[in-house]
């Protein structure tokens, strides 16, 4: 709205400079793409993020199957098996264990892995996720999920863009502003320390 005023005001002002001009039109134009292009970025990156997450959701819940493990006693070392960010996360609230259970196979599958601090106790059963050779692995991620991390995705993506118009924008004004200087500092000089009074016979 500044930017059109600006315009508008410096339409046909005698007063207007070039460089008052430029950085009108300068405004106008981060304006414009501040409403339309950033809006679209973040829509673009967040819908892209969404497809190749929602991927991965569907080549998780097909990779990855649940059983029900039961623990046998509690474990000295750490857990065995890939780890991965969530699970180092969750180490505070989950203990290592010594659990029995059965892989996709039907082959019997004992190693370390971790659970619940209310499900170490042995005899205790809970829920593990395999891979189709019976690995441990974490579960597989959640539609939700991958909606909210694409949904972070998407307004990284517009914040970064409007930043970036921002910046050129400041960049561009600050240009001008030196010209503007410059041309001043011209003029000055042009016009003498007598403010223009030589051969006036003042």
């Amino acid at each position: 709205m500044r930017a059109a005023t600006g315009l508008w005001r410096w339409r046909h002002n005698p007063l207007r400079r070039t460089t008052d001009l430029v950085e009108a039109w300068v405004a106008f134009a981060a304006a414009v793409l501040l409403c339309l292009a950033v809006p679209l970025t973040g829509w673009a990156a967040g819908t892209s993020a969404y497809g190749s997450l929602s991927r991965a959701v569907r080549a998780q819940q097909e990779q990855r199957l649940p059983t029900t493990a039961r623990v046998v006693r509690l474990a000295e070392g750490p857990v065995s098996g890939p780890r991965s960010v969530e699970t180092a996360g969750e180490e505070r609230l989950r203990r290592s264990v010594v659990a029995r259970w059965t892989a996709p196979d039907g082959s019997a599958r004992t190693g370390t892995v971790a659970t619940a601090r209310q499900h170490s106790a042995p005899g205790s059963s809970f829920r593990l996720w395999t891979d189709r050779d019976g690995r441990p692995v974490g579960p597989p991620m959640q539609t939700g999920t991958a909606r909210a991390h694409a949904i972070i995705a998407g307004a990284t993506a517009a914040l970064l863009a409007g930043l970036m118009v921002e910046l050129v924008r400041r960049l561009a004004v600050r240009r001008l502003v030196l010209r503007r200087y410059a041309r001043l500092d011209r003029a000055w000089a042009a016009a003498g320390p007598d403010w223009g009074r030589t051969g006036t016979g003042s």
